[in-house]
């Protein structure tokens, strides 16, 4: 027996001693962390028209599909200014037509002048010749030629307010400025009309939802959040002595600590170009004082490529989980 106890002792150290290479060996090409969190989009919600909250349509962890309604805010002041924008739209409508009228009045105008011009400078032309005959008298081609430049004289005077007709009434019916102009704030009065019914831009859960009927509520002001059940991943931050064997695409296996005895599928999709400290709001400054070398940890996002069976299982946000790489396929050589 005294022989056998050396034997033993050195049969329980190899045992010992080849469970510990195992594992070191299953943990280099297993590289795990339960420094992970369960993560999806997060999405404020906040109305683009300030007001009156008529009605609250939701209630807090509702799930919503993309399009149900939210809440309602009240439309009288914003119905006001439709009604205002389209009587200023008719109205630009109208003094563009008048300017049209105006300006075929005073083109008109211009078509008489020019008229009234030819006739007095052929009379002015007859006058001379009879003149230069001795035929008329020299007050006959005075009259003549003050006639033929009064006329020219009114000619004149109606290009240049037909040119200011022009300027004034630029182009005609929707292609005018001043129309476009007033067409334009009557889309956007008739916009924020619509935006009054705030609807959900994506399917999912309501949160944070502390709104009630008569709240008054300002354009771009957070009101409360909605966690979007389409995309999910995990963060994991991992030791930066694990990160040489991580590469995007490896599969990763998912367990949830809410969910004991849940395990989910996924697959690297990417690692983090820098260490949480350096975008922390106070990095740490190793170069002054004491320094202590410490192990960084680098975010690596998994995404989930299986979901829970079980509608119960509902995933949520921030939720901690404990995350596993399959890195054997360096070692594979593939």
């Amino acid at each position: 027996m005294k022989h056998l106890k050396p034997i033993i002792l050195v049969l329980a150290l190899v045992a010992v001693g080849g469970g510990l290479w195992l594992w070191w060996q299953h943990e280099r090409v297993h590289p795990s962390t339960d420094d992970a969190y369960l993560q999806a989009n997060v999405l404020t919600v906040a109305p683009q028209v300030g007001g009156a909250i008529e009605t609250v349509e939701v209630s807090e962890n509702q799930h919503v599909e993309a399009g149900d309604l939210l809440f309602q805010i009240e439309t009288d002041d914003l119905e006001a200014a439709v009604e205002s924008a389209q009587a200023t739209y008719d109205d630009a409508r109208m003094q563009n037509s008048s300017a049209i009228t105006e300006l075929s009045s005073v083109s008109a105008q211009v078509d008489s002048a020019r008229a009234a011009l030819t006739d007095a400078q052929d009379a002015y032309d007859r006058t001379s010749r009879l003149f230069e005959l001795g035929d008329v008298a020299q007050a006959a081609l005075d009259q003549a030629t003050s006639t033929r430049d009064q006329a020219r004289a009114a000619l004149d005077s109606a290009q240049s307010a037909l040119t200011s007709a022009r300027e004034r009434t630029g182009e005609a019916g929707d292609d005018n400025p001043a129309v476009r102009a007033a067409e334009a704030q009557l889309t956007l009065a008739r916009i924020n009309l619509e935006r009054a019914r705030v609807t959900a831009p994506v399917s999912g859960w309501i949160a944070n939802l502390d709104l009630r009927p008569g709240a008054l509520v300002a354009p771009n002001m957070p009101l409360f959040s909605l966690v979007e059940d389409g995309d999910w991943w995990i963060d994991a931050n991992f030791k930066e002595t694990d990160l040489a064997r991580l590469r995007p695409g490896q599969p990763v296996t998912i367990e949830i600590d809410m969910y004991p005895g849940l395990t989910l599928d996924g697959m690297v999709e990417s690692l983090g170009a820098g260490s949480g400290a350096v975008f922390s709001l106070l990095p740490p400054q190793n170069a002054s004082g004491n320094w202590v070398k410490v192990t960084q940890r680098f975010p690596v996002r998994i995404g989930l490529d299986t979901r829970p069976d079980d509608p119960a299982m509902q995933l949520r946000v921030g939720a901690s989980t404990s995350v596993t790489v399959d890195t054997s396929e360096l070692d594979d050589g593939r």
